[in-house]
């Protein structure tokens, strides 16, 4: 997992609230488990027709936001299901930070365990970043290390964190990641329990 410290880069506003996870990744592009590839289907539904051509007007595909790296939501982001494959879609095509006021707590949790940075703001401090993010082409930046946002007028927006989500970022782990942190200790114990009880190594 890449890991997250500082993110300059532009911001797409998605002024939608209550963007489910079959929104963001609907369930036809979950048959795969492979990460990559999984941007085609990135907001399928509210990008394209039935038929695969492309419906025009949608902000990720507007030549001003391309190459963003911050979406700026509505309330509420990521209910519904707890499909892993919205975080995935999302880094993907290239979003490595979602703000938003609230989000669903699995959508959340799985954003930490995937190197996706969900940020919660008051509604109105997201209100404010979402009107200077449709001038298209600026600049924000997301530190997560002084939990700062900064706009691209220069105002800044502290945010909170989970402490234990916030170490996982900074050093890249990911649940196998944080596992192998305590490899030695780990092997310390097979060997100590190889020694004491070793009709279990029969098993």
């Amino acid at each position: 997992m890449i890991p997250f410290t500082r993110l300059d880069a532009k911001a797409a506003p998605l002024d939608v609230a209550n963007i489910d996870t079959d929104q963001i990744i609907p369930k036809q592009f979950l048959k795969t488990v492979d990460r990559e590839g999984l941007a085609r289907g990135l907001f399928y539904d509210l990008r394209f027709e039935a038929d695969g051509r492309p419906k025009g007007g949608f902000v990720l595909d507007d030549p001003a936001f391309a190459g963003a790296g911050v979406l700026i939501a509505g309330d509420n982001f990521g209910c519904g299901s707890s499909r892993e494959h919205a975080p995935w879609a999302l880094l993907d095509f290239g979003l490595r930070c979602v703000i938003s006021s609230s989000f669903a707590d699995i959508f959340y949790n799985n954003c930490f365990q995937n190197g996706l940075l969900p940020i919660a703001l008051p509604r109105e401090q997201v209100r404010m970043l979402m009107a200077e993010a449709k001038g298209g082409n600026h600049v924000f930046s997301v530190d997560l290390e002084t939990q700062t946002v900064t706009s691209p007028s220069g105002q800044v927006f502290a945010f909170d964190i989970d402490p234990g989500g916030k170490e996982k970022l900074l050093k890249g782990l990911d649940a196998i990641g944080e596992t192998l942190q305590a490899a030695a200790d780990i092997d310390a114990y097979e060997a100590r329990r190889a020694l004491d009880q070793p009709w279990l190594e029969l098993a």
